[in-house]
């Protein structure tokens, strides 16, 4: 395949040889189109080595060829990594005034642009308003990692590992980027449910009973479940919209707000799905009443609340499940003076009955809010219940790790049938 890789002028433009390589390994024909900027970080003589092929950036370079032309007609896949909010502003404008926009212009090929930038500049208005423009056209957009940054800074805007980025510009083109070349990506068709944020129960208009769940840790698995070949529905539950905004584009929403809006969510995008991770965090009661009007406070009186239970949606997902379907748990503990957390986890997962649990300890505030997390991912071994090693990263890195376990398991699902 003749592949066109830009990379524009940004500190993460270094990933961008090991994007080379690798669609070098896998047969392609690689041209580097850097803008002049990106040569600030790697020479030309870097990406000449790596391509073996000539790099120029102006469109006078080379007039003979017309490479401003040329080189997009004869594109079967363009990539831009990293992508800066520079570059996307042009691209969005229909700017062509270096070799890679022109190229860009010209195309006909599947377009696929990975951004990476400071978190402010990702979440400004005029980038969200870019990226949206660009994906309306048809132009394949992989969400940002949220991790480290240039500096001691850390939030949505890193650009995701190179692996991550061929596997997805190669689904984009309807390749595989597997060594073995009849292999898809490895959730590639397959319809996953991911459940995300926290349930709220309504006190009265103003209050509700909830949790502490931003939904970070779901949006997270939504990105990697994707970028994995999957079709992907989230179901999100009091997630910030600015969060949502960062979901790849075809993923599905379905927007509630108490339990059991979930649970009818859930049943219903049960139907045809061929696992679930159930990741919301869910209240496990709810009022007995709520009152239409706000509560008032009286005097010096303290105030006593009816609660009655909510249904136990993650068990009932799996007594409803048909044959083969995979359904994730998870489980957010806090040991005490009678057990670790970890001994709650295993409880919890011998109760549930799921094929998997992805457990993290949220003693001493972690995990909740946070970009970074630390999970064990539970199975079963005959009567024993097996903890993973624990693994430590981003909630990217972690959604990763989980959706491996999940294909792993899928795998196993369908050679035992």
């Amino acid at each position: 395949m003749r592949t066109v890789l830009g990379v524009a002028g940004g500190i993460a433009a270094y990933k961008a040889c090991h994007v080379i390589r690798r669609l070098r390994e896998l047969g392609h024909s690689v041209k580097v189109v850097p803008t002049a900027s990106a040569l600030n970080f790697v020479g030309a003589a870097t990406f000449e080595a790596l391509s073996s092929q000539t790099v120029t950036t102006d469109v006078f370079d080379e007039v003979d060829t017309v490479n401003h032309v040329r080189i997009g007609q004869e594109a079967e896949l363009v990539v831009i990594a990293p992508a800066t909010a520079n570059v996307l502003a042009k691209l969005a404008a229909g700017i062509a005034d270096d070799l890679l926009t022109a190229t860009v212009l010209t195309t006909t090929a599947e377009v696929v642009v990975a951004p990476a930038m400071h978190t402010e500049m990702w979440q400004n208005p005029a980038t969200v308003d870019n990226i949206a423009t660009l994906r309306r056209r048809g132009i394949h957009v992989l969400e940002p990692a949220v991790g480290r940054l240039t500096g001691p800074d850390s939030g949505p805007g890193r650009l995701p590992e190179p692996e991550t980025i061929v596997d997805f510009a190669l689904a984009a083109a309807g390749q595989s980027g597997a060594s073995d070349s009849n292999a898809g990506p490895a959730l590639s068709g397959m319809r996953i449910v991911i459940s995300a944020g926290g349930t709220r129960e309504p006190l009265d208009p103003v209050r509700f009973l909830g949790n502490r769940s931003s939904g970070k840790q779901g949006i997270a698995l939504a990105r990697a479940a994707a970028a994995a070949g999957a079709q992907v529905h989230l179901v999100a539950a009091n997630i910030d919209s600015g969060l949502l905004t960062d979901l790849p584009e075809g993923v599905g929403i379905t927007e509630i707000e108490t339990t059991l809006e979930l649970q009818t969510a859930l049943r219903a995008a049960q139907t045809d799905a061929d696992a679930i991770i159930m990741a919301a965090a869910v209240a496990d009661y709810r009022p007995a009443d709520r009152t239409d009007s706000k509560m008032k406070k009286t005097g010096d009186e303290g105030m006593t609340l009816s609660l009655i239970q909510n249904p136990d949606v993650l068990a009932g997902l799996v007594d409803t499940r048909r044959n083969g379907q995979v359904i994730i748990g998870f489980a957010a503990e806090t040991g005490d003076s009678h057990h670790s957390a970890l001994d709650y986890a295993k409880a919890k997962f011998r109760r549930k009955g799921v094929d998997l649990l992805v457990f993290n300890d949220v003693s001493d505030d972690r995990a909740f809010g946070h970009d970074d997390n630390a999970v064990q991912i539970l199975s079963a071994d005959g009567d024993d219940v097996v903890a993973s090693t624990e693994f430590h990263g981003s909630k990217d890195d972690v959604s990763e790790k989980v959706i491996e376990a999940l294909a792993d398991r899928m795998e196993c699902v369908e050679s035992s049938a």
